[in-house]
């Protein structure tokens, strides 16, 4: 694994080397082009997934991160354990719509450099951006002044485990609890077991409220709602009104 990152201090002269990563690609589109309008700003490379992020922080040489905190297939806090153990140097800056105080802390705890609200103003993120790539860094938290005590990691909703999370993305799509085993291969009963521990976590009596609470969450991806496997699509459907049965790949997009 790589650990050395020297080249994560910019010489002089050299701008700040910036990955983005929000899976709303109009948002990112626009927070790319306003940093790099910025003559020490350059985003180096953009992402709509945290999946392989290490991987592209190395091959960019990049100097900060912006991360969005809530995306499919994403656990901020993990992420940010992940990145700054890889890289030491790396300055990771959480963007979010989330203002839950523990939230903010927990995600400091791992590493991050700061917290930005997504309704923050333009200069403070220019100013968190320069500010964390400081001789001295700073760290800057920019929060509303609404900002409440609940977290979104540590409330039992956002708690659901990477099986509960794949028994309700199949329930999404449409299966029975003994398709649902098939496909995953454990027993009916483990699947029953794993719906009423997601009831009991979301807060819901049914397995569509189940489903409508975790897309609303983003604990599972909303097309699959209207996702089934091939195997299990009833055949009085026409082939042309069906959806993949497997998730698309995120891909990234380098920029330079």
């Amino acid at each position: 694994m790589r650990t050395s990152d020297d080249h994560r201090t910019p010489r002089t002269g050299e701008p700040i080397r910036i990955v983005a990563v929000d899976d709303h690609s109009l948002l990112r589109d626009a927070l790319c082009q306003l940093l790099n309008a910025e003559d020490d700003l350059r985003v180096v490379a953009e992402a709509d997934t945290s999946v392989g992020l290490g991987d592209l922080v190395a091959s960019t040489g990049a100097h900060v991160v912006l991360l969005d905190v809530e995306m499919p297939r994403h656990h901020a806090p993990t992420v940010v354990s992940e990145l700054t153990s890889r890289f030491p140097l790396l300055r990771v800056l959480m963007l979010s719509m989330h203002d839950h105080l523990p939230l903010v802390q927990e995600l400091l705890a791992r590493g991050a450099h700061g917290y930005l609200h997504k309704s923050a103003p333009r200069a403070s993120l220019l100013s968190a951006i320069r500010g964390v790539m400081a001789p001295e860094p700073q760290v800057m938290i920019v929060l509303p002044c609404s900002a409440t005590p609940g977290t979104a990691f540590s409330a039992p909703e956002h708690s659901l485990s990477p099986r509960e999370r794949e028994v309700l993305t199949h329930v999404a799509g449409a299966l029975s609890n003994r398709q649902i085993a098939n496909e995953l291969g454990i027993t009916e009963a483990t699947v029953k077991r794993h719906l009423r521990n997601i009831f009991e976590k979301l807060g819901v009596a049914s397995r569509i409220g189940a489903v409508n609470k975790a897309v609303e969450a983003r604990l599972i991806d909303p097309s699959a709602k209207a996702k089934q496997p091939a195997a299990h699509r009833s055949a009085a459907h026409h082939p042309a009104t069906q959806r993949p049965s497997t998730f698309p790949e995120l891909a990234f997009r380098r920029v330079v």
